[in-house]
C-alpha cells in the first residue's frame, strides 16, 4: 500500500475519531444543561397562560437544556397528565424551535481564534436561528387569531391516536451514552453529591472536548478535501435541495437531534467545504426529522392531546420548510441576514456573545419575570 494512501486512511480516521469527541461533547453539554435547568424547566412552563410569555417560556426552558425534543417532550407529558392545555402548549412548541438553535451558535464560538473561520461558522451557525424566527414571526400570529396548529394536529391526531408503545433509540446515542456515564461516574466519584459541581465539571469537560475535537475536524478535513470536492459537494447538494431535506429529515430522525445534525455542518463551513445555501436545506430538514422524538413520546402515551401536540411541531416545522424553501428571494434574504452577523461577529467578537444573552436568555428572562411580578 501506498505511503500517500495509508495517510489518508489514517486522516479519515482521525476524523471519525474527532466527530466522535465531537458528538461525545455536545452529548455531555446536554447532560450538564438538563442538570441544571430540568427541574426549572418543568416548573417554567407550567408558569403563565399568556401565549406570548409561552413563547418566550418555549425560547428560555429550551436555551438552557440544549434541546426542542426534552422541551416538547415535558410539553407532550404535562398535557397528557392534564398540567397544560393544548392552546397554552402551542407558543411553548414554538418557542422551543427558537431556544434549540443555541446549541449551533455555542459551537460556531469555538472557531473565535481565526477571523474568517470565525466569520463563516456564524453565519452558518445562526441560519438555523433565522429559519426558527422567521417561522415564528409568520406563524405565531396566525395561531393567535385562528388556533390553525391545534385544528390541523386534532384532525391528525384522531388518525394515529391508536399508535401506542412506540419507541426507537438513537444509535448515536448506543454510541456516545456509554462514555458520557463513564465520564460522569468517575466525576461523581471524585466530586461526591455535590450536583451543581459535578455539573459544571461536565459542561467544563464538554467545552474541553468541543474545542479540541473541531480544530482537529478542521485541519484535517482542510488536507483531506481538495477545491475540486468541495465544488462538487457544493454543486450537488445545492442543485438538489429536497434531497438535502428529505436526507437531513431521515437522518435527524434517526440521531434524534437537530442540534446534532446542523452542529455537524458547522465546522464544514468554517472549513469553507460547503457554503451556506448548501447547508440551508439541510438545517429544514433537521427542523422535520428533529419532531420524531416527541411523536414517539406521544404515541407511548396513547392521550390524544398528548399526540395532538406531537402533530403541532411537526406541523409547525413542516409548514415553515412548505412556505419558505420554494421561494428563493425569501431563502436569499435569511441567508444575507445570518451572514452580516457572521461579519459583525468577525469584526467585533463582543458581537455574537450580546447576541446569545440577548436573544436567548435576557430578554425571555425579563418578559417571563414581568409577567410573574404582574400576577
Amino acid at each position: 500500500m501506498k505511503k500517500s494512501t495509508i495517510l489518508t486512511i489514517l486522516k479519515i480516521i482521525g476524523v471519525l475519531f474527532c466527530v466522535y469527541l465531537f458528538l461525545i461533547s455536545i452529548g455531555l453539554m446536554g447532560a450538564a444543561f438538563k442538570g441544571f435547568g430540568k427541574g426549572f424547566a418543568e416548573k417554567l412552563i407550567q408558569t403563565t397562560s399568556n401565549p406570548f410569555i409561552g413563547l418566550f417560556i418555549g425560547v428560555m426552558a429550551t436555551s438552557i437544556m440544549q434541546s426542542s425534543s426534552t422541551t416538547t417532550c415535558i410539553v407532550v407529558g404535562m398535557v397528557s397528565s392534564g398540567v397544560l392545555t393544548i392552546v397554552n402548549a402551542i407558543p411553548i412548541i414554538m418557542g422551543a424551535n427558537i431556544g434549540t438553535t443555541v446549541t449551533n451558535t455555542l459551537v460556531s464560538i469555538a472557531h473565535i481564534g481565526r477571523k474568517e473561520e470565525f466569520k463563516r461558522a456564524v453565519s452558518g451557525g445562526t441560519i438555523h436561528d433565522f429559519f426558527n424566527i422567521f417561522c415564528v414571526i409568520v406563524m405565531f400570529p396566525l395561531q393567535l387569531t385562528t388556533n390553525f396548529l391545534g385544528i390541523l394536529a386534532s384532525y391528525m391526531s384522531n388518525l394515529f391516536s391508536h399508535f401506542g408503545g412506540m419507541t426507537f433509540t438513537s444509535p448515536l446515542k448506543v454510541l456516545t451514552q456509554p462514555v458520557i456515564h463513564i465520564i460522569f461516574e468517575i466525576l461523581k466519584y471524585f466530586i461526591g453529591t455535590n450536583l451543581q459541581l459535578l455539573y459544571i465539571l461536565m459542561l467544563t469537560a464538554s467545552l474541553v472536548l468541543l474545542f479540541f475535537s473541531l480544530a482537529f475536524i478542521v485541519k484535517i478535513m482542510r488536507m483531506l478535501v481538495l477545491e475540486k470536492a468541495e465544488i462538487v459537494l457544493n454543486k450537488t447538494l445545492g442543485k438538489n435541495g429536497v434531497v438535502a431535506i428529505l436526507a437531513a429529515t431521515l437522518f435527524t430522525a434517526v440521531i434524534q437531534s437537530s442540534s446534532i445534525t446542523t452542529s455537524l455542518m458547522i465546522p464544514l463551513i468554517a472549513s469553507g467545504i460547503l457554503n451556506i445555501e448548501t447547508v440551508f436545506p439541510i438545517v429544514m430538514g433537521a427542523n422535520i426529522g428533529t419532531t420524531v422524538t416527541a411523536m414517539l413520546a406521544s404515541f407511548a402515551t396513547a392521550n390524544p392531546a398528548a399526540i395532538t401536540v406531537a402533530f403541532v411541531h411537526f406541523l409547525f416545522n413542516m409548514i415553515g420548510v412548505c412556505v419558505i424553501y420554494p421561494i428563493k428571494p425569501l431563502r436569499s434574504f435569511l441567508v444575507i441576514c445570518a451572514r452580516k452577523l457572521g461579519e459583525a461577529a468577525a469584526r467585533k467578537k463582543r458581537y455574537i456573545f450580546i447576541y446569545v444573552l440577548t436573544l436567548f436568555f435576557i430578554v425571555p428572562g425579563i418578559l417571563i419575570a414581568i409577567s410573574e411580578l404582574m400576577k
